[in-house]
C-alpha cells in the first residue's frame, strides 16, 4: 500500500513533540490507473471536440432533421458581413462570438468553428485524426477502466473505502450543510471519504462512465452491429450522441 505520514502533537519534557503516524491510503495500482484514467479522459474530451466540430448540433431520435437541434454551436453572417457566433439551447439563442460558434483562427480573423481551435485535438480542423485520438485513448480508458473494477471489488477496496456505511445516508443533509460552510473533517475523519465523496465516485464510476462507453458504442456502426439493442436503449443514435455529449461535459 501506498503510504502517507502525518505529524500529530504529543506531550514531551512539557513541549510539544511530533510523531510520526502511517497511514495507508491506495495501493500503486489504484494510483496508477486513476492518472491513466485522467490522461485518457483529457485526450477523449478535446478529441471528441474535434469530433464535435464536423458537425456541431446535437438532436434527439434516429436522425437528424437540421432544423430543430438540442444544441447548437453556429456561426451567421450579420447584415454588414461579419461573422457571429450564435448558439443555441432548446430553441433559445445567445451571443457567443469569439468563443462558440466563430472564434478566432491563428492570423486573428473569425471562422466558423463550433469550439475555438485551443480546445481541440488536433488544433487544426482534422476529422479523421480527431478520431484516431478518440479511438485509441477510448480503448486505453475501456481496459484501464475495467482493470480498476476488477480490483476494486476482489482486493475490497470497494467495500471498504467507496460504499456507503449503513445508516450513512442519513448524514447527507449534515454533510452538504458542512460543505456548504467550508467546515471539513480533520483528523481520523480526514482519513475516509465522507458520504458526499462516495456517492460521487459510485455515481461517476457506475453511472456517468459506463454511459460514456455504451453510447459512444451506440454511435459506431460496428457497436450497432454487434449490440443491435444500443440504439433501441437510448431512443436513436442522434439522442446517444446528445447523451454522449452531456455526460462528457458531466464528467469535467
Amino acid at each position: 500500500m501506498a503510504e502517507a505520514a502525518t505529524i500529530m502533537p504529543t506531550a514531551a519534557e512539557g513541549h510539544p513533540a511530533t510523531q510520526k503516524v502511517v497511514i495507508k491510503r491506495h495501493s500503486l495500482l489504484v494510483r496508477i490507473c486513476h492518472w491513466v484514467n485522467a490522461l485518457s479522459l483529457l485526450f477523449l474530451l478535446l478529441s471528441g471536440l474535434q469530433i464535435f466540430n464536423a458537425e456541431p448540433n446535437l438532436f434527439w431520435g434516429q436522425k437528424a432533421d437540421f432544423i430543430h437541434p438540442v444544441l447548437g454551436l453556429n456561426a451567421t453572417m450579420t447584415p454588414n458581413g461579419a461573422l457571429h457566433g450564435d448558439t443555441s439551447v432548446l430553441g433559445a439563442h445567445f451571443n457567443t462570438t469569439g468563443f462558440l460558434g466563430a472564434s478566432k483562427a491563428a492570423d486573428g480573423e473569425l471562422v466558423a468553428r463550433g469550439f475555438p481551435s485551443w480546445l481541440t485535438i488536433p488544433t487544426g480542423r482534422d476529422l479523421a485524426t480527431g478520431r484516431r485520438w478518440h479511438f485509441f485513448f477510448a480503448w486505453l480508458f475501456a481496459i484501464n477502466g475495467a482493470t480498476l473494477a476488477v480490483y476494486a471489488f476482489a482486493s475490497g477496496h470497494f467495500r471498504r473505502d467507496l460504499a456507503p456505511k449503513p445508516g450513512e445516508l442519513k448524514t447527507i443533509p449534515a454533510a452538504i450543510l458542512s460543505h456548504l460552510k467550508f467546515q471539513f473533517g480533520h483528523g481520523p475523519e480526514a482519513r475516509n471519504y465522507n458520504i458526499l465523496q462516495k456517492l460521487s465516485y459510485i455515481i461517476v464510476l457506475f453511472v456517468l462512465l459506463p454511459l460514456m462507453v455504451l453510447t459512444g458504442l451506440t454511435m459506431s456502426p460496428g457497436g450497432d452491429a454487434v449490440f443491435p439493442i444500443l440504439p433501441w436503449i437510448f431512443l436513436g443514435r442522434q439522442s446517444a450522441r446528445t447523451l454522449h455529449f452531456l455526460v462528457a461535459w458531466s464528467l469535467v
